[in-house]
């Protein structure tokens, strides 16, 4: 076990690693706690700086442009997180004494620098504490993109996005939603237990929670202690999985005893969701492209109780090339750009590009062909993503029905648990307080007409 290290210090490893490694913020974190024993005061002081300092990434760079007169790429990359930090707490850290950050920022800077880069360090971050004034943003009515984008830390090319389909009210108010923590959301695993039963159960293991107002299986943990303490969890009593993401395999309706395709399925929550659905009766392909991937799966299944799953190691592109005309249901919940889940992952906004919104549709359409050859006659063909925007949900959706006639768009919003009269279901984080997703329902002509769940 590491030791003689502080909190800002195992912060600073991390961010290094996220800015210059491109490691993942949440993994990288995860695993450098996991070599330090820091108190649970420090290991929350070090999320803090890890998930604040790489979320307010722009914003904290376009502050330091008013304080140095040197480019932040000429500055050595552990000097430029050091600064990074310090602004991040200066700025955004009211519990944080402005003298702490400085002179803690200091230390790093004579560890990990040089006599000049020690004094960088001092002179960029004390002016920045003596003359806030320098960084005001942007007036929100004459520069609203900027405004927003510095305020709450998002890119200006999705902000100018959003303003442009939202207007400014509501996508503030989405920019707002992207930067609160989420809640830990959990659905029930019924092939063990009642959500009651958990409730009380969760109660009983120091856990704050309540009831999903969207589906009969989620529950709500307000407060609670690690994860790798419940027995619950270890018993397989529940999963972890948002509460948008368990309104798929409910849109979908699975029966017991038939055939199911989860063209992407790992790490699976939904392909189990889909079991535990089917009362474990029937047959569960859960496919990846990546069989790491698939072990997550598969050891969710065990730990689950669950035997009807197979996992597969299959392009999702080629599924029909195994399994044409053979599924009685197909799940794609499609690759995507993940712009309705930035809350859970801080650094993730930065990774986005509108070049995603280009080449993503592509791979998407190819994926709901070849599932939708695995259909039968009468069958069901779910697609979902956890993105917000047209051209990756009902864009895709529109010219694949276009493209293949024997697919009919379904009254998607009917099969949830909350009955919907919408066609395709687009759900927004600021308005519905869920991770924003889409699914749409389709199902193939049989001879004579259509065949429903709902007939």
């Amino acid at each position: 076990m590491a030791t003689n290290i502080n909190a800002r210090e195992v912060a600073l490893k991390i961010i290094g690693e996220v800015d210059t490694e491109g490691a993942y913020a949440n993994i990288a974190l995860a695993k450098e706690l996991g070599r330090h024993k820091l108190g649970d005061q420090d290991r929350r002081f070090v999320t803090e700086l890890v998930y604040g300092t790489v979320k307010a990434g722009n914003t904290i760079d376009w502050i330091l442009s008013h304080y140095s007169n040197r480019p932040l790429n000429k500055v050595p990359g552990v000097i430029r997180n050091i600064l990074r930090m310090g602004i991040y707490q200066v700025f955004f850290l009211s519990k944080v004494p402005a003298f702490a950050a400085c002179n803690q920022a200091v230390e790093l800077a004579k560890k990990y620098g040089h006599a000049g880069t020690v004094k960088f360090v001092n002179a960029v971050l004390r002016s920045a504490v003596r003359n806030p004034e320098k960084a005001v943003y942007p007036d929100k009515n004459k520069d609203s993109v900027k405004y927003l984008a510095l305020t709450y830390f998002h890119p200006e090319w999705l902000v100018k996005r959003w303003l442009n389909r939202l207007g400014v009210e509501q996508t503030e108010e989405l920019l707002k939603f992207n930067n609160q923590t989420p809640a830990l959301s959990v659905r029930t695993n019924t092939l063990k237990i009642t959500r009651d039963e958990l409730l009380i159960k969760l109660a009983k293991e120091g856990v704050t929670a309540q009831p999903s107002e969207w589906t009969p299986e989620g529950i709500i943990c307000l407060e609670y202690p690690a994860l790798s303490t419940l027995g619950t969890l270890k018993q397989g009593q529940l999963q972890v999985q948002d509460e948008s993401s368990m309104l798929v395999a409910h849109v979908l309706a699975p029966q017991p005893g038939e055939f199911i395709i989860d063209a992407c399925g790992a790490p699976g929550g939904k392909s189990t969701h889909i079991a535990a659905l089917m009362n474990n009766r029937g047959r569960v392909v859960s496919g990846d492209i990546y069989s790491h991937k698939l072990k997550i799966t598969e050891a969710n299944a065990a730990r689950l109780g669950i035997t009807i799953i197979e996992t597969k190691e299959i392009d999702a592109t080629k599924l029909d090339t195994v399994y044409a005309g053979q599924a009685d249901r197909v799940l794609v919940d499609a690759p995507c750009s993940g712009l309705g889940v930035l809350r859970r992952k801080p650094d993730s906004r930065w990774r986005k590009t509108k070049m995603m919104l280009e080449e993503l549709p592509k791979l998407q359409g190819a994926i709901l062909a070849s599932a939708a050859a695995c259909v039968k006659p009468g069958g069901v063909l779910v697609y979902s993503t956890c993105t917000t925007e047209p051209e990756e949900n009902n864009q895709v959706v529109a010219a694949f029905l276009a493209a293949n006639q024997e697919f009919i768009l379904e009254t998607t919003g009917e099969y949830l648990p909350q009955a919907r009269p919408e066609q395709t279901i687009q759900l927004w984080p600021h308005r519905d307080g869920v991770d924003g997703f889409f699914i749409a329902r389709m199902v193939r002509n049989i001879a004579g007409g259509i065949k429903s769940d709902k007939n």
